[in-house]
């Protein structure tokens, strides 16, 4: 009777595990979804080790691929170093993409007005000014919300990414329309392009700085300390004196203005102007390279690249061996499922009814010395 009324299994989070072993899961899971890729490439009548090569070789063995490669890299990283910290206290930002697309208006008001009569340089800084300013104002609203209110900031920041998506519709359509009726954007003046480091962008140094600082900012420096102290217990927070609220809407305007920041390395640096997909997914996409990361900026890099190489090798594949580029969407998603699975079963453990880790059944644990034995209700023979 007493096992019918338990759960077939429940969840228990398990002892931590040493770093050889933790990788060793990693690496297993990673090399089951190529595995599964492989199965996926031999369906479809492909060889497996053929289509993984076009792939690997497409993206990064010649240096215009390589810089499509990286072009690709660097929203994916810098929008998942924006979103560390809020994940870092559980504040679960969703709006990422309205954040990144915020910056990019912002940016391109400049870059149409003023791009042909500023010097270089004065245009280049104040652009990126203004996008870091607008991601983080529009990123801090429902940061004000959750902090004065409690709102679910899931839904909020969610909702914030559809709104500003249609104002960039209506300027499309509307006062920042080229060719009427075209629905387009005009493409920024050279005077407000980034200039490029090996044939990228500058953005890609940017982005690199803002790794190692991300680093220092969450382990290093007092405002990191407060971020954890958040994520473990708000409570606690409180108790040790933080002004909670202060330090939420703090940090989630930080991490709008690098989703900002990354909005105008994308309108500046690669697309040379502003449409209503300029984020193009990253801001979802992040959530899974932060998650995976373990919030580690440095992983992040890692992970970003693997991305790019698969979303870049994507299209060689469908060139040359004639794949479906939906085959590279599912393998990429097989790949990250694995990982996450991968992660879930390192810090977690499915136990199932009547496997509890408690002893035999039917057998009391000693009592420390000295301590006296707990009444039950089994006592027999008590006096009147």
């Amino acid at each position: 009777m007493h096992n019918e009324k338990q759960p077939l299994f429940h969840l228990a989070r398990r002892d931590e595990m040493p770093k050889s072993k933790v990788w060793m899961i990693r690496a297993a899971s990673f090399l089951a979804a190529l595995l599964i890729g492989a199965a996926l490439f031999a369906v479809l009548g492909k060889n497996p080790m053929e289509a993984y090569a076009t792939i690997v070789t497409g993206s990064l063995a010649k240096p215009s691929a390589l810089r499509q490669t990286v072009k690709i890299a660097v929203p994916l990283l810098g929008t998942s170093l924006a979103l560390a910290p809020c994940f870092g206290m559980r504040y679960w930002n969703i709006g990422a993409e309205g954040q990144i697309t915020a910056g990019a208006l912002a940016a391109t008001y400049f870059a149409l007005h003023f791009g042909k009569t500023w010097s270089h340089p004065v245009i280049l800084i104040v652009m990126a000014a203004a996008a870091c300013l607008f991601g983080g104002i529009w990123a801090a609203i429902p940061a004000f919300f959750k902090a004065r209110y409690n709102t679910n900031e899931t839904l909020f920041t969610l909702m914030m990414n559809y709104i500003i998506i249609g104002v960039v519709r209506w300027l499309q359509g509307g006062p920042w329309e080229g060719k009427p009726g075209s629905q387009i954007i005009p493409m920024f003046p050279d005077n407000a392009m980034l200039p490029k480091v090996f044939g990228v962008h500058c953005g890609w140094i940017i982005i690199i700085l803002l790794t190692v600082f991300m680093y220092f900012y969450l382990t290093k420096m007092k405002q990191g300390y407060e971020i954890a102290v958040i994520g473990d217990s708000v409570n606690t927070a409180r108790y040790a004196g933080m002004n909670v609220g202060h330090i939420v809407i703090r940090t989630v305007f930080l991490s709008g203005a690098i989703c900002g920041l990354v909005g105008y390395l994308v309108t500046c640096g690669a697309n040379g102007t502003l449409y209503d997909s300029v984020a193009a997914g990253v801001g979802f996409t992040a959530i899974t390279v932060a998650w995976l990361a373990q919030l580690n900026p440095f992983a992040m890099i890692a992970i970003s690249l693997m991305l790019a190489v698969l979303s870049k090798g994507a299209g060689t594949l469908q060139t040359r061996m004639e794949v479906p580029s939906s085959v590279s969407d599912i393998l990429t998603g097989v790949i990250l499922f694995s990982m996450l699975a991968c992660e879930f079963f390192i810090n977690y453990k499915i136990i199932l009814r009547g496997h509890q880790n408690d002893g035999p059944r039917g057998f009391d644990p000693v009592p420390p010395k000295g301590a006296k034995p707990a009444d039950d209700g089994r006592t027999e023979g008590k006096e009147g």
